[in-house]
């Protein structure tokens, strides 16, 4: 089934490709391949160039993207010019029950009119195929989550023209590192209370899932008051972070109380993090991926005890820097918390949300 402009989802067995009557003349939609990859990471840093200042995705990711367990939970439509030049790359990936992650990309260098048409074609794309996985999974309605760089005016507008609202600020944060940090001098005291590890590797050299599923339960009961929060089973959760290619297992850690009022260490709060490589030679970083703390927990050091956990573990790796987001509007303290341990705001990025009705 082929689409024209028409912006109004409809359940459908199958999600549509973009009509060819919605392009440019001589432009194709194809779902995109392996071998595409270094087409889509070239007109990835294009659009970020031009957005953004400079272009941060690695080959690693998109090859992530296309890859066969990738494409177990997203869709794609890569659209080439008559040239056969890629142009513009759309994606929608099945995030959690009733949350779709919608990315539309459109070349810098096209004309405004032509750039204009080929996103509204991608984004009526994408609300069909929303709306097809969320007839899958049996919803009425399911919210579509994309976003923008926050100097990025022309994203920003075709969102608006898509049905969606600017609902969210968040600042990427950055924290430099040096050797300094992994002497013991250089880290934060330590919290009376307050002892974090890893999680434990079995004889296999794999997690142990009982410490999988304390960072899944713990993150689920954290971000219960967190914007946007859609509860994500444990296979979710841990397939996602695995797909991610910074991943690694010993970038996970676990907090846990130890005090008078119990005999056993209770889990508080956990870290997951991962590998950010650097830019061409420049050295990788660490990036926290996750950081929540039970409310009950909260106000004992434990963020500030994981904090200084991933900071000296990078500075013992060699690596310059550790990097977040954290909501501009977060109830927690994050922000100033954050501010407090050395990281700076490098730059600001916006969600965007359309509640997309599904039918049944």
């Amino acid at each position: 089934m082929n689409l024209g402009s028409d912006p109004a989802p409809v359940p459908a067995p199958d999600y549509p490709e973009v009509a060819a009557t919605a392009l440019p003349p001589g432009w194709v939609a194809v779902t995109p391949q392996a071998v595409d990859a270094g087409d889509l990471l070239a007109l990835l840093h294009r659009h970020e160039l031009v957005a953004h200042g400079s272009a941060s995705t690695t080959r690693a990711t998109v090859d992530g993207d296309l890859s066969a367990a990738g494409l177990q939970t997203r869709r794609h439509q890569l659209l080439r010019d008559e040239s056969a030049r890629a142009r513009a790359w759309a994606t929608i990936y099945d995030r959690a029950a009733g949350r779709v992650l919608v990315s539309v990309v459109v070349d810098p260098d096209l004309e405004p009119r032509t750039a204009d048409l080929v996103a509204d074609a991608l984004f009526t794309w994408a609300a069909y195929a929303s709306a097809d996985l969320g007839f899958d999974r049996g919803l009425a309605v399911t919210q579509m989550d994309s976003g923008a760089f926050a100097d990025d005016a022309r994203q920003q507008r075709w969102l608006a023209n898509a049905g969606f609202t600017h609902t969210r600020t968040w600042w990427q944060m950055s924290r430099p590192v040096t050797p300094a940090d992994a002497a013991p001098e250089g880290r934060s005291e330590p919290h009376p209370g307050v002892v974090v590890r890893r999680v434990r590797l079995a004889d296999d050299g794999l997690p142990a899932q009982v410490d999988l599923i304390t960072v899944h339960d713990v993150l689920e009961e954290a971000f219960t008051d967190h914007f946007n929060h859609h509860v994500e089973t444990f296979d979710e959760f841990t397939s996602r972070l695995r797909e991610d290619p910074g991943h690694r297992w010993d970038h996970w850690w676990i907090a846990e109380l130890v005090d008078d009022s119990s005999p056993a260490p209770r889990p508080a709060g956990v870290l997951v993090g991962a590998v950010s490589p650097g830019a061409g030679d420049a050295p990788d970083g660490s990036y926290v991926a996750y950081l929540g703390v039970l409310q009950s927990a909260r106000g004992r050091g434990v963020a500030r005890s994981l904090l200084t956990a991933v900071v000296v573990d990078a500075a013992e790796r060699g690596r310059d820097r550790v990097g977040l987001e954290v909501d501009a509007d977060s109830p927690t303290g994050a922000v100033d918390l954050y501010t407090s341990e050395g990281f700076r705001t490098a730059y600001i990025t916006q969600s965007w949300h359309r509640d997309l009705p599904v039918g049944s």
